[in-house]
């Protein structure tokens, strides 16, 4: 397979202007925890930055290695990334936060390898999908595989707690099951079992129905469980249409919590207003978009596959965080893509994309599978 065209440049600006913007928007949101720190002086979070950069590097790199390479290596890479993301319920080297047991701690340094999960799943599900073809249309050797894999995931993942990241994954792995070809009643008996499992968490996670409460009824236990839905949406409607301005957010000073992780819409709404927001929102909906026309002109099964679950990676993180700070769907964790304080998810995020870009080089108008 010949390398014969140039990443798509589309693609690539759209891929910069979020990365860039949302770190513009991180550093506003940071200003909180920076003036906790005494650090007004710092314009930004220099840890933010530097992964800016590696993750900038990571993309054009991984834009230069040929796609296929993905697909030779994706049992191990797989492999890998689910063990470490195992290894955070070892003592020595898991470590701990707010109740959560999502990282490894190397001195100074963290790491959330579910980060690295999503990346792992995605080249293995696009490579499983691509050699199942006709299986995965059957039940016992299609579904019931598919069904497997995602629910080992949901068992390492929701141990953590880690529901956000395991949303993710499943709204991604819905997509490339069905760009794969797999049947809509077997998606509906996905539905039905994941009904099931909510109602499960529900009965024995009492955070998970805490959170479902909240979402039916927000002004059930202001000051507990909906204080945070509720300080996001006074922060977004107190932006009105054009926002107080870059930077002039009240809202994220001691009042919404985690005001640069996935609170951080929140203070962009406050800030930037009813137009900025939707400015963002339309930025990570032609993303999306143009991904998939990336997707449905790569030379072969895996490389579509592989487009379309970066693509909806990195969107579903979105979307699922602009939903949840509107209210319109349960608090998840899920941090806003490329905006959310978090060096490892911004790194891979940026790499994931670098990947799709070199699918984008071997793009031509003529599909084959």
């Amino acid at each position: 397979m010949k390398n014969t065209n140039r990443i798509d440049l589309i693609f690539l600006v759209l891929t910069l202007v979020l990365a860039l913007g949302g770190f513009l928007l991180s550093s506003s949101a940071s200003l909180s925890t920076l003036g906790e720190k005494g650090g007004w002086d710092l314009p930004f979070d220099e840890s933010q930055f530097a992964s800016l950069l590696f993750g900038i590097g990571a993309l054009f790199a991984a834009s230069l290695i040929p796609f296929k390479f993905w697909r030779r290596y994706a049992i191990p890479l797989f492999l890998i990334t689910l063990g470490l993301t195992i290894a955070v319920f070892l003592p020595v080297i898991g470590f701990s936060y707010n109740g959560a047991r999502r990282w490894l701690s190397f001195g100074s340094h963290t790491l959330q390898p579910s980060e690295m999960l999503k990346l792992g799943f995605v080249i293995y599900f696009a490579s499983w999908l691509a050699v199942s073809r006709e299986r995965i249309k059957t039940f016992r050797l299609g579904f019931l595989p598919y069904l497997f894999m995602v629910g080992v995931l949901g068992l390492v993942l929701l141990k953590q707690p880690d529901t956000g990241t395991f949303m993710i994954i499943f709204v991604t792995s819905i997509a490339m099951f069905i760009a794969a070809g797999g049947r809509w009643l077997h998606l509906f008996y996905l539905f039905l079992a994941t009904l099931i499992g909510l109602g499960a968490l529900c009965f024995f996670r009492p955070y998970v129905r805490e959170r479902v409460t909240t979402f039916i009824n927000p002004s059930h236990d202001v000051r507990g469980a909906s204080y945070q839905i509720n300080q996001s949406l006074i922060a977004i409607g107190s932006g009105g249409i054009i926002g107080r301005g870059y930077g002039q957010s009240i809202q994220k000073f001691n009042y919404l919590p985690e005001s640069i992780g996935d609170s951080v819409f929140a203070v962009v709404g406050e800030e930037l207003g009813f137009i900025g927001s939707t400015l963002l929102i339309i930025l990570f909906l032609l993303f999306g978009l143009w991904g998939l026309k990336v997707a449905a002109r790569a030379p072969d099964a895996f490389g579509r596959l592989l487009v379309v679950g970066i693509v909806m990676m990195v969107t579903a993180g979105a979307f699922i965080n602009i939903s949840a700070m509107l209210g319109v769907i349960p608090l998840t964790g899920v941090p806003l893509t490329f905006v959310s304080h978090g060096g490892t998810a911004l790194f891979f995020s940026l790499l994931s994309i670098g990947i799709a870009l070199n699918v984008s080089r071997y793009q031509s108008h003529h599909q084959s599978s």
